[in-house]
Order: structure tokens, then sequence, then C-alpha cells
């Protein structure tokens, strides 16, 4: 009577049993489901647009980076009115280097008593005094016995621009074009003349040629062709000398100059307050899994203060010890010294550092001093190149940036699936969209992220298990009970 009693635990526990994964796989599927609206991220942008143009751009803000939860801006989506993901695609910009250009007035030192000219092009010897600094004193020709007509009459120009023109290694300076005055009084005028450059007015080369010339007319107006282009060089001293037309003297050349600027990329600095790590005398900063971090930096506050240290993270491993499956370990990424020191009333910083490609993707950094003697806690700064999101304005306005969602698939595009055929130039013009304020969820609500969804169906199929297990003991022991009871009863009897 009693054995199929007894076979009735099994089949109760085996249909708990299933019944556990059941209700696992249907929450799982649920998690996983291809749903990319706007509930399911965690954060949103509204973006601000003309709606004349399809295409459009949108400089990071910081804010994204702090708040997106991958570290490549996987999470990253454009919805337009009616939930429609808008194509996008990340780019960083080339870095700009404008030029700085500038004049440089020359000295003019006029050479006579030579022939420079078609009709007599031997050379000229000319004798050049300088001062101490290397400025042109006097210019003087020797070309042995000339006629006294021949005495006053211009062969060459001879022109200082001063130490200015060849700047320094560190901002080179280059002279790209000559400008020519044109004397007072002076009517039509034609002529060819060429130019040499020299650094030391020993060495000549021949820089350029160029056809200078006034057409005036009897409105007083002037037609003038003024101007004799060069590639861009560095140098101090020229020679100018007559081909085809009359030497004259011009009261005024100027030197249209050019600085490239530095070619480093506009970075912004993201500035965090430290606190105690895992390990004594270390400290953690909280930054962002998405920050792609290029340099980093630090503000010291004390006086006189020298910080050699090292930037890393903390890593989990196996433990080595006993009792303890895992311990937390500091990886150093790069080491700098960072200093402040006043020294003749003059302050003295160290600059940002650069980072190794691959390593500036942490959600939280970890500076470990090598001076164990340490107790400054700077603030660090980080430092990164924000990307420029661009997206086919498509669907309907407005548009939301949405983002904060740890398991997203990526979704952006290459440059050309988004803006085929734009020009770097181009991009650069595009409308850049207005940010408004930062929303948090949907509708006053907290969007709950995939990552928290999985969290709950972790939980719940714990707890499903435990039931489970709960109600297995508590049929086995009453089936135990019962046994012994019949057990009892059998004896007595």
């Amino acid at each position: 009577m009693y054995p199929p009693r007894v076979l009735a635990f099994p089949a109760v526990l085996l249909a708990a049993s299933l019944a556990a994964p059941a209700v696992a796989a249907s929450t799982a599927v649920k998690s996983d489901s291809p749903a990319d609206t706007p509930v399911d991220y965690a954060y949103a942008l509204p973006l601000q647009v003309n709606g004349k143009q399809g295409v459009v751009s949108l400089r990071l803000p910081q804010t994204v980076y702090l708040k997106a939860r991958t570290a490549e801006l996987d999470d990253l989506r454009v919805f337009d009115a009616h939930s429609m993901v808008q194509p996008h695609a990340l780019y960083r910009p080339p870095a700009e280097q404008p030029a700085r250009h500038g004049v440089l007035a020359a000295r003019i030192f006029p050479v006579r008593g030579g022939a420079s000219t078609a009709a007599s092009r031997a050379p000229i010897d000319i004798d050049i005094q300088t001062r101490s600094d290397g400025s042109v004193q006097s210019v003087q020709a020797r070309t042995g016995r000339v006629p006294d007509r021949d005495r006053a009459a211009i062969s060459q120009l001879i022109l200082d621009f001063g130490p200015a023109a060849k700047g320094d290694d560190n901002d080179p300076l280059r002279i790209e074009a000559l400008r020519f005055q044109a004397p007072s009084g002076q009517g039509s005028y034609s002529a060819e003349v060429w130019l040499e450059t020299s650094d030391d007015l020993k060495q000549w080369h021949t820089a350029g040629v160029a056809e200078l010339s006034w057409l005036r007319n009897d409105g007083a107006q002037t037609l003038a062709s003024d101007r004799l282009e060069l590639s861009p060089q560095s140098f101090r001293y020229a020679r100018l000398s007559w081909r085809r037309g009359e030497p004259i003297l011009f009261p005024g050349i100027t030197a249209e100059t050019v600085k490239p600027q530095s070619s480093e990329p506009a970075r912004e600095t993201l500035w965090i307050k430290p606190v105690a790590g895992r390990q004594a005398g270390d400290l953690v900063y909280a930054a962002g899994v998405a920050l792609p971090v290029e340099q980093f930096s630090l503000g010291l506050q004390e006086a006189n203060i020298v910080y050699p240290m090292a930037l890393g993270a903390y890593v989990e491993r196996p433990s080595r010890q006993a009792g303890k499956t895992t311990e937390w370990v500091f990886q150093p990424r790069s080491q700098a010294t960072f200093y402040r020191i006043t020294q003749d009333g003059q302050t003295r910083r160290s600059g940002a550092v650069g980072i190794g490609l691959g390593v500036g993707h942490q959600q939280e950094w970890v500076i470990r001093p090598l001076n164990a003697a340490a107790t400054a806690q700077p603030e660090l700064g980080l430092s990164w190149q924000a990307a420029t999101l661009i997206f086919l304005a498509g669907g309907t306005p407005p548009y939301t940036l949405s983002f904060g969602r740890s398991d997203a698939p990526p979704l952006n595009r290459t440059l050309d699936q988004v803006a085929p055929g734009f020009t770097p130039v181009e991009l650069r013009q595009l409308e850049q969209a207005q940010v408004g304020e930062l929303q948090v969820g949907r509708s006053g609500a907290a969007a709950a992220s995939a990552a928290s969804q999985a969290a709950a169906a972790a939980r719940q199929r714990t707890y499903i298990l435990w039931g489970v297990l709960l109600l297995g003991v508590a049929i086995l022991g009453g089936m135990v009970w019962r046994l012994v009871r019949q057990m009892n009863v059998g004896k007595e009897a």
C-alpha cells in the first residue's frame, strides 16, 4: 500500500523542478526582447534642429560620456518623434591647423653703380657691412671703374627682414609672398624681377620671379600687379634684381608671413576628487567606462611639491590566501612625476601626460603614490577628444538622443553610410543640434535598464529554486513522519 505514496513525492518534486526553468526561460525571453525604444534607455537628451537639413551633427557633451554604459558608445540611439531609430555615425574630425598670417617690413638697401638688366647681366661684387646682431648696415657695389652716369643708377636691392623672419624651432615662421609699394607719382610701369634669398649674405638661392606692373588712368585709378608669390620658406635676407624693365627704389616692401598652428586636437577635461582606495595610500577616482581618456594631469594645491605616482586600476583575480576566493590588486597603466614649484617668483607646473592606446576606458581610476610619505590628495584631470555624432534626419522631428543601456547592440554606422560624399570641410559646416536638459527615464519615471531586468530575473529564478527546495524538504519531512507513524502502528499490532 505504501510504496505508491512514497513514489508520489518524486513526481511532485520533478514537476516543481521543471516549472522553475520554465518560468526562468520566459523571463529570459522577455529580457532579450529585440524591442529598441526610448524606454529601454536610462537617459535622454532632447535635440533641437531647424528641420531643413538632411544631415545634422552634434559634438557629444560630457554627460553622454559619464552616463553611457558601454565603452565604445554602442548604447547611443537617435530616435525621432515616432520612436524610430535614425542612422548615425561617430566621427572624430582631424585636428584643424589654422595658420596665423602676418607681415614684416623690409629694410631696403639699394645697390648703386652696377648693372643687372637684360642689357648687362655681369655679376656684381657687393660689399655688405653688418652689425653684431646680423642686421645690414651698408651696401656698396665693387665693380671697378663705373661711368659717372651709372654711379647713381640702381642695379639691385638688398632686403633685411630682421631676426623675426626666422622665428624659432618651436614656432617657425615662413614667408609666402612679397608685396611692393609703387613710388609716389610713378606712372605706368612694367618690369620682371628676380628674387634670391639667403641666411648669411654669402650663399644665395633663387626663390621666385614676378611681373610687376602699375597702370594709371586719367582718373588717378591704378591697376596694379604688385605681388611676388613664393613657396613658403624661411629666410632673413633677400636680393632683388631686374631681368626686364627699369630698376627703381620701392618706398616699401613687405613680406607676407604664415605660422602653422599646433596640430593638437581640441580636448575636454574632467576634474575628479578622490576617495580612499581599497589599499592604504591609494586614491580612487570615479569616472565612466565610456570616457576615451587620452591624457591625464594632476591638480596639486600644495606649494613646492613633487609627486611621483602610478596611474592604473583595480583588477579582481583569484585569491592566493586561504579563506578568500578573490582579491583586488592594483594594475598600473602609466607612471609620471607631477610637480608644482615656485622659483624666482614664478610657479612651474607639470603638464598633461599621455596614456597608451587601448587603456583609456575605466569605470574608475586609481592613483598610487610612489612616495610612501605622500599625503596630498590631488584632483585627477582626464582629457579626451569628444566625438561628433552625425545622424541622418530622415524621420519626424523632434529628435532625442538616448543612452544608458549596458546590453545595447552596436548600431553605429560608417560615415559614408550616413553622409556619403561629404568632405571634411562640409562636415565641419553641418548644422549643430542644440541639446536640451537631461531626462532620466521617460514620462518622469526612470526606465529599467536591461542590466537591472537581468538582475531581477536572476533574483526571481533564485527565489523559485529556493521555494522548490523548501517545498521538497517539507514533503519529505511529512512522508518520513507518516512512515514512522505507520511503523509504530505496525509494531503495536
